[in-house]
């Protein structure tokens, strides 16, 4: 749905992990991909933070989806006969108080949303719901039984959309003017604090960090902030700020906010 409201009437190729979605972008399997960074009830998709760093691909472009939750089961299913409830571990969380209320079942996680629609359509399973979008109940012949049971109306989550390093950012995306950068700092009292005063000196306005742990190196960090700024001129600047007092900086790429 991310992928389609962002680009309009594209193929979308289904990956099962986030891995293997960075893969078929770096494989030139597909042209593009598109990701959740975050959510605004559930927070940041870690995961994905990773893959970036670890990668050689950018962000392009950014989009906010509005979340809509449905307690999904196949067709002539009646409420009363669910006894267990399927859909990804994020979604699920996203609709605790309704699944916490709704105590004649279970609340199961899958590998995705609209996954558990299929899933129980292809199985024949009548004592089982899923939860995901109403998309995912026309796509798989399903029937809608309760529509919006996410905890809160402003239920958004934020989409990145990813090319490989060397393509050109696509257009129709609007000026860039956000920009997300990975950095490392030494482990010593002080050395975030001087990085984060450098960027507010190059000018930019920090909407957003995150920390991520270094593998093999117990409480040392990565941090990744996105930036607002004004101009590529303003950009420029605060990423030779950080790399003049960082000893790993990687930029994710520049974009137009959503």
């Amino acid at each position: 749905m991310a992928a389609m409201e962002m680009l309009g009437e594209v193929k979308v190729v289904a990956c099962s992990v986030s891995a293997e979605v960075i893969d078929a972008v770096l494989t030139q399997r597909v042209d593009a991909a598109v990701l959740p960074i975050e959510n605004s009830l559930h927070g940041s998709v870690a995961e994905h933070y990773d893959l970036l760093l670890a990668s050689a691909v950018r962000i392009a472009g950014e989009s906010l989806l509005r979340i809509r939750h449905n307690l999904i089961a196949a067709p002539g299913v009646g409420l009363e006969e669910i006894r267990n409830v399927l859909s990804h571990p994020v979604a699920l969380s996203q609709c605790r108080k309704f699944l916490g209320e709704f105590r004649q079942a279970k609340a199961v996680p899958y590998y995705d949303t609209a996954g558990s629609v299929k899933h129980l359509m292809e199985a024949g399973l009548r004592d089982m719901a899923g939860v995901a979008p109403i998309l995912a109940a026309k796509e798989y012949g399903a029937e809608v039984l309760v529509e919006g049971i996410e905890d809160h109306a402003q239920n958004y989550t934020r989409f990145h959309l990813l090319r490989r390093d060397e393509d050109a950012r696509p257009e129709g995306f609007g000026v860039a003017n956000k920009l997300t950068l990975a950095f490392a700092v030494e482990h010593r009292p002080g050395t975030l604090v001087s990085a984060l005063e450098r960027l507010r000196d190059a000018g930019v306005d920090l909407t957003k960090i995150e920390s991520r742990p270094v593998p093999g190196k117990p409480w040392e960090y990565v941090f990744y902030v996105e930036l607002r700024y004004a101009g590529e001129a303003m950009a420029d600047r605060a990423v030779g700020a950080l790399g003049a007092c960082c000893g790993m900086v990687k930029e994710l790429g520049r974009y137009a906010a959503a």
